[in-house]
């Protein structure tokens, strides 16, 4: 095996090491879960759920050290990472309701009785992005589990503390070592065994839409089941009849948390051309606002971005006559820190209008009416999420049925809810997480009629 360090993103220093799994490692541990699978399906729907809650309370029992844990590890503020804790143990809970739901159907046919199973896939692998580590693993693992699957998961190396932590836990559960396996590695290594191993019946996704396209055309071999939660270059459509002030003293949080790092920032900021000079004036000292520093701090808002490399890739976007309107501040010194900031470009055809920069960049646009501002909405080969600004119910609900993505809000800019389904339009993704039906996702139906009529 090889090893990689991991890196405190607002430090640059070095916090531990560790071990990367190899294509051999992996494909052992696929074998382990596969033989485990028969046992953790025949576990009573019953005592699954209550695995499942204990898996929940010690998630729980652990949350500050997990945060802390995600703080030194992302650089995410401490209070969002309070929250993505409890994000995983509350999706726990709320699929720890499922094994005892899971049911089939009766459907009436002549000759005899009909009636169909959710049955598990088998083995699960779950791969998991560097941006939110904890909560997107947690909605890959629950509902896997509690459809009776077993789980392996591939964490990203530049984040596997916490999965590992969590694999910790699920076992002072009593969740057996090989129903769920969290494995540190390459993607190209690990995540290829995903994809290639036949013993694994679904591989379920986050990152980038280039990525995804590639997972997508291996399982393709097998056709093996996937579910893509990819890219986005979302819109906060803010028209002339919204609430101002708050539009833009909220803006800076649609698109600046975990510092853009999130597919569902609403990078694009489309504004009403009759009130655009007015809303700039607002959005400047809210952006001006945003606390970015320690991310160990309670009042930090904003944190650095994940590496280096990373941020090069988002200075990139700037070079050049990038119009810049104005920005927040940012720690000088060790960290890999980016400002707050807005841009205003001319052309429909800029990158920083139309590729997904993955930072705290935002650009602001005019629009002429309704239609226009679902037309530049559209105008993306994305369709995850968005923002819709409007005191008109009939506006708010015409402009949600018109723009090209799966997850909208209205006067807010919340995407995700455990409660709700969560996934993409276009190249944004395919299937869907979360909400209460997300735990078929990880079955099969099977049809079986049993005939009443002798040995017919």
């Amino acid at each position: 095996m090889t090893a990689c360090q991991v890196v405190n993103p607002a430090t640059a220093e070095v916090i531990r090491t560790v071990e990367l799994t190899s294509a051999e490692a992996a494909d052992a541990a696929i074998e382990r879960a596969s033989a485990a699978a028969p046992s953790w399906r025949a576990v009573a729907p019953g005592d699954r759920a209550r695995l499942l809650r204990r898996f929940a309370d010690a998630v729980d029992a652990d949350l500050e050290n997990l945060a802390q844990l995600e703080v030194a590890n992302s650089g995410h503020p401490i209070g969002n990472a309070r929250w993505e804790a409890g994000n995983v143990r509350d999706v726990l809970h709320y699929y720890a309701a499922a094994p005892e739901r899971l049911i089939g159907k009766q459907i009436p046919v002549p000759g005899g009785v009909n009636i169909t199973f959710a049955e598990p896939l088998g083995v699960v692998g779950v791969i998991v992005p560097w941006n939110f580590p904890m909560p997107i693993a947690g909605w890959g693992f629950a509902p896997a589990l509690a459809a009776g699957n077993t789980v392996v998961l591939k964490p990203a190396e530049l984040t596997p503390l916490t999965a590992l932590r969590l694999a910790e836990l699920a076992r002072e559960a009593g969740i057996p070592q090989d129903v769920f396996q969290v494995l540190p590695g390459k993607g190209s290594v690990v995540g290829r065994r995903f994809v290639e191993h036949p013993a694994v019946r679904k591989v379920v996704f986050t990152g980038s839409t280039e990525v995804g396209k590639q997972i997508m055309a291996g399982c393709s071999q097998q056709v093996k089941r996937v579910t893509l939660e990819l890219g986005g270059k979302n819109a906060n459509i803010v028209f002339a009849d919204a609430d101002l002030e708050r539009a833009a003293a909220t803006a800076p949080y649609g698109v600046f948390d975990n510092a853009g790092q999130d597919c569902c920032a609403r990078s694009r900021i489309l504004v009403q051309a009759e009130v655009y000079d007015r809303f700039m004036e607002l959005l400047e000292p809210a952006v001006k606002g945003v606390v970015v520093g320690d991310p160990g701090e309670e009042s930090t808002e904003m944190g650095p971005l994940i590496s280096a490399e990373h941020r090069a890739s988002v200075a990139a976007y700037l070079d050049g006559a990038a119009p810049v309107a104005f920005t927040g501040s940012a720690p000088e010194g060790p960290g890999f820190w980016f400002p707050p900031t807005v841009v205003t470009p001319r052309d429909v055809t800029d990158p920083l209008l139309t590729e997904e920069i993955f930072g705290p960049i935002v650009a602001v646009v005019p629009f002429s009416d309704e239609a226009e501002a679902i037309a530049l909405a559209n105008d993306t080969e994305y369709g995850l999420s968005g923002s819709i600004w409007t005191s008109d119910v009939g506006r708010a609900l015409r402009v949600s049925r018109g723009v090209e993505a799966g997850n909208l809000s209205v006067n807010s800019h919340a995407s995700v809810r455990y409660w709700t389904p969560f996934g993409g339009f276009k190249q944004s993704g395919l299937g869907r997480e979360l909400g209460p039906d997300a735990v078929e996702a990880f079955t099969e139906t099977k049809n079986v009629f049993i005939s009443t009529e002798g040995n017919r």
